[in-house]
């Protein structure tokens, strides 16, 4: 570990120079100017100067924006009993303060935003302490924020200027003060056991207590929830990035659990391989709310420096370098770019310069088996094939399970097809949902097979002649009619799809039987690009959506280019229905994606092939 006391003490002139240029704050008179926290390089390490000026020139800007809007925050804590962002803001402030290279390093004019925020997290902090952010006395919300006081106590407590002493008294109670409830608190999802045993480990470091110790104990031996292929049982980018890889590198750290950099390793090289082109990070399989909104996920961005420099591994490198080049604005994914300043202080060696950067993959075929997904990219064109939702087993649509019925997405450079789905109106049960994925000579299939029955009388044995019988699921609704007791009559709807790769793009195709429905196959494109095609017609009532009758159609982004097709005619329901089933519709949800969709429609039974392709 390099001492944070040194950080800048060996740095060159490049550093050094932003903290001449900056001016070096107010300290209180007769007050030594002691050394900012920081990281010195140690031998045979370089600190990377470019990295930290880059950071420290974010955290001032970030750092006045917070002196601006820290009062809101205060109102929604004492209002609403929310400490996330407080605690956040104080963090930030946390970190300009100490750092020498900060233009307000030791600025006197921080310390009453910092003395008010600390002071009101004390205040609205319960008896057991905790707060409740969204949710009565909350153990893992209230981790959140002890995470951030954490890193902001230690900050000010090894910069240990005196004018700080308050803040840091008022920190220490709170932290002290949160122990017992997180140590006997529950949870509600699985990267919460994590994130509590993390703020757990950093106040049993430094006020020990053994039933921390336990309490971390006891959640670790669970098992880290880590798939065979590199996710988290939740298979969620965002939450892999924003909680489950710090918390476990934060116990690797500070509770002597090495082993923990593990399966952090592990889920780094397997986003390497669902991170497109442009740096989105591929979500479709995730069982959480980012699974219909794939998105940058530039929180990775530490970890992968951090297990970079650890392995020296090129591949992390070249991905940290990306992911820097994702965050030159101020905005940096759901974490401001400023707000990182303070985790490189508290990590000083993520600060040494990065090894020598290789290329990350961008040519394979790979089969995560685990979540059913396929990932396909050959340089600037990549493709999703997803099988995977919890719906077949499960049958049903909840919080914390996948179901999004996205089954194919592709990109071609800027020309992005973000959602292929199909929709048969089939007694109202949704659409086309895989029960598996399987390679197929040289493509993927996947399968579905639904079905759903007509009730005949009961057997005599289970008659009443009360008709009072018991509320039963028949697989689509409830009703008073005691199904499992029934003979049914089934009617049912095979369909399979094969998903080939092509030199210039690719094939889709469609084989549905065993039933007579009209159904829609929805290509959603990225809005931004423009759609041309003659045999394209307007859905009429449907912003945005057209149906390709005749012909093939065109989606272009500057130079970029999707030539698909070709249209089925006008089979089906006219004008065209997309019908996501009625576990939505009874509820007023809705599945319609965002984007430029056109629906190529049909009916059942059906063979189709769709073509997915650069122009001639």
């Amino acid at each position: 570990m390099i001492p944070r006391r040194t950080f800048l003490a060996t740095t060159t002139a490049a550093a050094t120079g932003l903290a001449a240029t900056a001016g070096q704050g107010t300290a209180a008179a007769g007050d030594a100017a002691a050394p900012g926290p920081g990281t010195e390089s140690g031998p045979g390490h370089r600190v990377d100067e470019d990295f930290l000026a880059f950071l420290t020139t974010a955290a001032d800007t970030r750092a006045t924006a917070v002196l601006g809007d820290h009062r809101d925050q205060l109102t929604e804590l004492r209002d609403k009993g929310k400490a996330r962002a407080a605690a956040r803001s104080l963090r930030t402030l946390a970190s300009v303060y100490v750092h020498r290279a900060a233009a307000r390093h030791r600025d006197a004019a921080l310390l009453e935003p910092l003395g008010r925020i600390a002071d009101a997290l004390a205040e609205e902090q319960f008896d057991d302490g905790l707060w409740d952010q969204g949710a009565v006395h909350s153990p893992p919300d209230t981790a959140f924020s002890i995470v951030d006081l954490n890193i902001a106590y230690s900050l000010l407590a090894e910069d240990g200027h005196r004018p700080t002493g308050g803040v840091r008294a008022t920190v220490e109670r709170i932290l002290r003060k949160a122990g017992p409830g997180l140590a006997t608190g529950g949870v509600h999802t699985a990267n919460h056991r994590w994130l509590v045993c993390s703020a757990l480990s950093r106040i049993h470091q430094r006020w020990p207590d053994r039933s921390y110790a336990r309490r971390i104990d006891d959640w670790l031996a669970e098992g880290i929830d880590l798939l065979p292929g590199g996710e988290y049982s939740e298979r969620s980018p965002t939450y892999s990035a924003v909680v489950t890889n710090p918390a476990l590198l934060t116990l690797a750290r500070h509770h002597g659990r090495p082993d923990l950099y593990a399966p952090v390793r592990a889920n780094l090289a397997a986003t390497l391989l669902v991170t497109e082109p442009n740096g989105e990070v591929e979500s479709v399989h995730s069982r959480r709310q980012d699974q219909t909104a794939l998105r940058y996920v530039p929180e990775f961005w530490l970890q992968y420096r951090e297990m970079a420099i650890r392995d020296g591994d090129g591949r992390f490198a070249a991905m940290a370098a990306l992911l820097r080049g994702r965050g030159a604005g101020q905005t940096f994914g759901e974490t401001p770019l400023g707000d990182r300043l303070a985790e490189v202080l508290d990590r000083p060696e993520l600060a040494r310069e990065l090894p020598r950067a290789t290329s990350v993959p961008t040519d394979f075929a790979h089969h995560d088996r685990s979540c059913r997904l396929v990932r396909v990219r050959r340089g600037e064109r990549s493709a999703s094939v997803f099988g995977g939702t919890d719906f077949p087993e499960r049958h049903a649509i909840s919080s914390g399970l996948s179901s999004n019925p996205t089954f194919f997405k592709m990109r071609d450079g800027a020309a992005i097809l973000d959602s292929v789905r199909l929709s048969p109106q089939f007694f109202s049960l949704g659409h086309f949902r895989p029960e598996s994925l399987e390679r197929d000579g040289d493509g993927w299939r996947l399968r579905a097979r639904v079905r759903a029955g007509f009730h005949q009388p009961l057997p005599r044995r289970h008659r009443q002649r009360d008709g009072a019988y018991p509320l039963t699921d028949d697989g689509r609704f409830w009703s008073a009619m005691d199904f499992p007791h029934r003979e049914k009559e089934y009617r049912t709807l095979r369909t399979e799809v094969l998903v080939r790769e092509r030199a210039d793009g690719w094939e889709l195709s469609f084989e549905v039987t065993e039933s007579e429905v009209p159904l829609a196959l929805e290509l959603c494109f990225r809005r931004g690009g423009r759609l041309t095609g003659e045999g394209l017609e307007p859905v009429s009532g449907a912003a945005d959506t057209y149906q390709l009758v005749s012909g093939e159609a065109r989606y272009a982004v500057g130079d970029d280019h999707v030539v698909f097709g070709p249209g089925n005619g006008k089979g089906g329901r006219q004008p065209p229905v997309v019908d996501p089933g009625e576990r939505y519709t009874w509820l007023g949800g809705s599945l319609t994606p965002d984007g430029i969709r056109v629906l190529i429609t049909g009916r059942s039974p059906l063979t189709y092939r769709l073509t997915l392709r650069r122009p001639r």
